[in-house]
């Protein structure tokens, strides 16, 4: 292919990236090394009773922002260099953890990027076998079923992946909080009142069982189209050679999956990594809280009405980096496979 016809089918997708994925990452990156807040300063306020006879006024000083000429608060920007990394990464406290200072580790733990950097690793690793084991299950036992049965079967399985995911987890929560249906009937059998939902623990619980349940559908289909172009030639051989069913699923029918379990893994990562409708669904703040929960806090207006707009951006640059170290080793696998075959 010549290089001007090369580069003509390449520019349009290229400058989409460009548009839509480098600049507003350079944005960001931008936007972590400067910090813009409202301008205030302090003027006195005088504030009277709303009576006639005998008013009392009292006057107070207080913070007011400064308006332009148009009547909209002032900004100001200024560079703080990596001052917001250092208030998410806590570095100083991290050295500290590092050495086996006592209660160090517990004081860490507390700080809310490393709550949030705990529960969406556990919540990211956790779900990944469950996730691939189930997909690959329903995907053959689905294979071996009559024709005539595959159809329902496959819309059976795949309706928790059609459902919203922040629709999914509200009705997931109401069927388990308070007096919900499925609380109610584990509290009868365990003859004493339950509640799930006053524990971190339980809540993370069902956060991750809730996942699982919706993307294992996604696994599901893709291994059940991967199945579908395994050469049945082989089986057959394999058959006829005295291979056991486990035999023929670790030497003919994983190597034949082993890039589409590698692509799903890659997925579900990539997608968990970056968990969110979990906790505004199951209303998690109070116990489990997640790094893209934690960025959307950050941008969250506070009493003056500033929003911490530097550190949801240093936490946003950091969620990509643990999103990029998590798929470095699938990356790796994929790219020296590649060069094995070439």
């Amino acid at each position: 292919m010549k290089t001007r016809t090369f580069l003509g089918f390449v520019a349009p997708s290229m400058a989409v990236m460009l548009l839509f994925i480098a600049l507003p990452l350079v944005s960001v990156l931008w936007q972590s090394l400067h910090n813009t807040q409202r301008v205030f300063r302090e003027q006195s306020v005088e504030s009277c009773s709303p009576s006639f006879i005998g008013q009392t006024c009292v006057t107070e000083k207080r913070m007011q922002p400064v308006l332009d000429a148009e009547g909209r608060p002032v900004s100001e920007t200024r560079f703080i260099g990596l001052e917001s990394y250092r208030l998410l990464l806590a570095p100083e406290l991290l050295s500290k953890a590092v050495r086996g200072v006592s209660g160090a580790f517990d004081e860490l733990m507390r700080q809310d990027f490393y709550r949030a950097l705990r529960f969406t690793l556990t919540f990211a690793l956790v779900t990944l076998p469950f996730v691939l084991l189930i997909g690959l299950g329903l995907a053959l036992g689905v294979d071996t079923l009559a024709k005539i049965w595959r159809g329902p079967m496959i819309f059976v399985s795949l309706l928790p992946y059609v459902i919203t995911p922040v629709v999914g987890a509200l009705s997931i929560r109401w069927l388990f909080i308070g007096d919900g249906i499925l609380t109610a009937g584990l509290s009868a059998l365990a003859g004493t009142k339950l509640s799930l939902f006053a524990q971190g623990w339980t809540i993370e619980l069902l956060m991750i069982l809730y996942r699982i349940w919706h993307i294992a559908p996604f696994a599901f289909v893709v291994f059940y189209a991967g199945l579908q172009t395994l050469d049945r030639s082989q089986i057959e051989a394999a058959v006829i050679d005295g291979a056991t069913r486990a035999q023929r699923l670790r030497y003919v029918v994983l190597p034949h999956l082993m890039p589409l379990i590698v692509f799903v893994a890659l997925i579900h990562l990539m997608d968990s990594y970056r968990v969110f409708e979990e906790i505004i669904g199951f209303s998690a703040q109070a116990h489990r809280i997640s790094l893209q929960w934690l960025t959307f806090h950050y941008l969250t207006p506070d009493h003056t009405g500033n929003r911490a707009v530097s550190r949801a951006s240093a936490s946003a640059i950091l969620t990509i980096i643990g999103v990029a170290i998590l798929l470095l080793p699938l990356v790796i696998r994929t790219w020296r496979d590649r060069a094995r075959e070439a």
